[in-house]
């Protein structure tokens, strides 16, 4: 499923190379709880000789607690995404993967111009992609934000730079705005599994719109905060909060005893759970035997011992070779 969304900002591409990373340090920072959160693996210079010189990073988005149930249904007990990102301002490569679901993916290219998104295909996609492709405007000032991620001090509408004078925002505001720039981003979800597919891959999307909104009114309400910093001065504030970003993470994994060092298989996760999802059936069985037997119901058919409501129906859905 291929979506570009399009994030106009109050603020230049130059501007808002620092903003960004200010603001992924400082959100990933504060999102990290209980051992959820992101944790940073690698993040370093590199050079390709094509794209030329950027950065590298690789983090793992601790996020099981996070998902909703319905999700969490068919999962194993614990799961992170692997995220990396290829930095080549202003343009990125970014993908995420999950070892125990082999056929899920997104895949993200984007790119930052000085405009108020404007541009029809400044990524220069094929003509293919264009087909399949549906442009989705956010906007920070008027998209509704989820009310467990609103926060009045990070309402554009309410908020005023002391340092740029920049805000608070009004209505047409990217159309009026002196100082515009557009980050283009454009989404691959894939999940390559029969009967899930739609729903995971709309679901991811929702996700990923929710994140790019609460994301981006923070980069604009922090100003403030990075505003005049330099790039080595956001390095070192990234470095330090990764830092403690991963502590956090570690020592909550550690509370609750999870051992992420030993590999996770699928297989052998699916496999206990079934045989639990036996052994709560054959327990329930036992203890109803007598009056399931004390009254048959003629023509009726057996219960299978895996069904939705039971453990081991994760097995159903997992059965990748």
């Amino acid at each position: 499923m291929l979506k570009e969304y399009r994030i106009c900002m109050p603020m230049t591409v130059e501007e808002y190379l620092i903003g960004q990373l200010y603001m992924i340090a400082r959100h990933s920072s504060e999102q990290s709880d209980g051992g959820e959160g992101v944790e940073v693996i690698e993040n370093k210079p590199y050079s390709d000789p094509v794209r030329g010189v950027g950065q590298f990073t690789e983090k793992r988005i601790h996020l099981s607690g996070k998902l909703p149930l319905w999700i969490r249904s068919y999962i194993p007990r614990f799961i992170y995404l692997t995220e990396k990102a290829w930095n080549y301002y202003p343009y990125t490569e970014t993908e995420y993967t999950c070892s125990v679901i082999p056929r899920f993916s997104i895949k993200i290219r984007t790119r930052y111009e000085n405009n108020n998104g404007s541009s029809d295909n400044c990524l220069n996609i094929n003509e293919d992609e264009l087909k399949q492709r549906t442009v989705d405007h956010v906007d920070i000032l008027t998209d509704p934000v989820d009310e467990r991620h609103y926060k009045k001090e990070e309402d554009p509408s309410a908020f005023k730079s002391m340092k740029t004078g920049r805000g608070p925002l009004k209505d047409g505001w990217r159309e009026r705005s002196d100082i515009i720039m557009c980050s283009y981003k454009l989404v691959d979800v894939s999940f390559q599994v029969f009967g899930l597919q739609t729903r995971i891959e709309d679901f991811a999307h929702r996700a990923i719109r929710n994140i790019l909104l609460v994301g981006h009114r923070q980069a604009f309400v922090w100003i403030d905060d990075w505003y005049g910093m330099t790039i080595e001065d956001v390095r070192d504030y990234e470095c330090g909060m990764q830092k403690e970003t991963n502590e956090k993470i570690r020592s909550a994994q550690q509370t609750a005893g999870i051992d992420e060092t030993k590999p996770v298989n699928l297989k052998e996760e699916v496999e206990e759970e079934e045989k639990e999802g036996e052994a709560h059936y054959r327990c329930k069985s036992k203890k109803n035997l007598k009056k399931e037997n004390s009254s048959p119901s003629l023509g009726s058919k057996s219960s299978s011992p895996v069904s939705p409501d039971k453990p081991g129906y994760l097995s159903s859905w997992f059965k990748w070779s």
